[in-house]
């Protein structure tokens, strides 16, 4: 999971980035699901992936990356990107 603070003007923009690094990787086996969404009471942004293990996070996060990776995240973004690795416990 990634929380992302856009700056208002570059929202849009991150948005669009955020969806084409779900389209890179969308539909590839390990991955369960991934979604794009904005919090209802801050300007905050989510990106949410599930994998079915820490493998196929490992095997298909950099072709995901890869598709954003000239980006200019420290431009669009008011602080750096809180990215979580979560595991059920």
């Amino acid at each position: 999971m990634s929380v992302h603070h856009p700056h208002p003007e570059h929202r849009d923009a991150l948005i669009e980035s955020m969806h084409r690094y779900g389209d890179a990787i969308r539909g590839m086996p390990g991955l369960r699901e991934i979604h794009t969404l904005a919090d209802q009471d801050s300007q905050r942004l989510v990106g949410l992936a599930i994998f079915d293990s820490r493998e196929d996070f490992e095997r298909l996060a950099p072709i995901a990356r890869t598709a954003v990776a000239e980006d200019p995240f420290a431009v669009w973004e008011e602080r750096p990107i809180d990215g979580l690795r979560l595991l059920e416990i």
